[in-house]
């Protein structure tokens, strides 16, 4: 019989014995069907986390994308002023044309104190865009008062955690005190028209944000630190991001990503990885316990039926092939059941959501989802079929190097 023969009738025979022995075949399936989906609901619920996260980060601080003067990224928010962009605008106009984009703004950074008339406090500012922020800003929440306007000129609008430090709200005044390139201090008289809240505590204890033309007032220049542009879906930034960088070879600027903006959200991302690495060992671990105990059972319980095979000629190397493709088939099984079900609690549980608090360093909590990720459930389907050949492995070695004799005397 030709090889392919021979393992055409060894599945036969595999999957008639599955189906022969159904109790121990559903308690095999069961355990790898709930490992597997164990894992797409964990591996989901991460991805989730990280998906929220980047989101919440991209539409409350960082955009998609950034350009600035090379330095800036490194010795910018000590020096913003040695790292001007001139005529943000055309710059902006340019990202345009090459790649689309759902909004391109300026920003200038600045540091300076901001006072209340009896107190000072160190902040971070940066002159804005009004209308163009508000695209951009949607993890902000304005808790009281409004958001900047277009028509704004010296307003600004402040987070929450230094309005409670200064005691500041919606329609107070503030003095905002800044040091120009050259040395002098300059002062401006603000209407804080809004209090807002973003996804960073930190940054809310010190952000002011004021419009763009009178950050430049303030600071006695023309230009802006960063151009930042708004992508209409984030899976296009590896993209946009190429295209810009080819664009803007040897014009001195340089552009970064968000998540290379975002150190927190890279510190995450390696986190939660690693834990979700572990938990698939544990599962692997798990599942190959189950199916070993289980398999076990079934070997010893068939030894006289393996003595039997042996005594009519067939080799042991056949009986250790049978116990495993058994396995494999129980195992293919199981994944695919697992699949199912972890396809329809995913389902169900993002129906629902799953309230969630605040993460470490943030003011709001959120609603968290299940999701579907290809590679997750690839990997879960892995686990779960590769956990069960394995745990096959031991138990189909020892039956086929028992003796024909004892194992017949099983049959007794």
């Amino acid at each position: 019989m030709s090889s392919a023969g021979a393992l055409a009738e060894l599945l036969r025979l595999a999957v008639r014995n599955v189906g022969r022995h159904r109790a121990r075949s559903g308690l095999v399936v069961g355990a790898v069907a709930f490992g597997v989906a164990g894992l797409i609901l964990a591996g989901g619920f991460v991805h989730d986390i990280f998906r929220q996260l980047g989101e919440a980060l991209i539409r409350s601080q960082s955009g998609h994308l950034q350009l600035a003067r090379a330095g800036f990224f490194e010795q910018g928010t000590r020096f913003p002023e040695k790292y001007l962009v001139a005529r943000p605008a055309e710059v902006a106009a340019r990202v345009a044309e090459q790649v689309r984009t759902q909004a391109v703004m300026a920003r200038l950074a600045f540091s300076g104190l901001l006072g209340n008339g009896t107190a000072d406090l160190p902040i971070v500012g940066e002159g804005v865009e009004p209308e163009k922020e508000a695209e951009l800003a949607s993890f902000v929440t304005i808790v009281a008062g409004r958001a900047l306007q277009a028509q704004d000129r010296y307003a600004a609008v402040i987070g929450q955690g230094l309005a409670e430090s200064l005691r500041l709200d919606a329609g107070s005044r503030a003095v905002l005190l800044a040091a120009t390139p050259d040395g002098a201090l300059n002062t401006l008289d603000l209407d804080i028209v809004g209090v807002f809240q973003s996804f960073s505590k930190d940054f809310d204890a010190r952000a002011v944000r004021i419009p763009l033309a009178a950050a430049q007032e303030l600071l006695g220049v023309d230009g802006a630190n960063t151009i930042v542009v708004l992508l209409a879906q984030t899976r296009d930034t590896p993209h946009a991001a190429a295209t810009l960088r080819h664009a803007f070879a040897g014009s001195g600027l340089e552009l970064k990503r968000w998540e290379e903006l975002n150190d927190f959200y890279d510190n995450t991302v390696k986190l939660y990885d690693r834990q979700f690495l572990v938990l698939q060992l544990i599962v692997l671990a798990m599942v190959m316990f189950g199916v070993a105990n289980a398999v076990n059972m079934a070997v010893f319980e068939r030894t006289g039926e393996f003595g039997t095979m042996r005594a009519v000629g067939d080799r042991a190397r056949k009986i250790f092939a049978l116990v495993v493709v058994e396995a494999a088939v129980l195992g293919l099984i199981g994944a695919a059941l697992g699949i199912a079900a972890g396809l329809a609690l995913a389902l169900a549980i993002s129906a629902v959501g799953i309230p969630m608090p605040p993460p470490p360093n943030s003011n709001v909590g959120y609603t968290a989802m299940i999701q579907l990720v290809p590679s997750v459930f690839a990997s879960a389907f892995a686990v779960g079929w590769v956990a069960t050949v394995l745990a096959a492995i031991p138990p189909a070695w020892r039956v086929a190097r028992i003796p024909i004799v004892d194992a017949l005397r099983q049959n007794v």
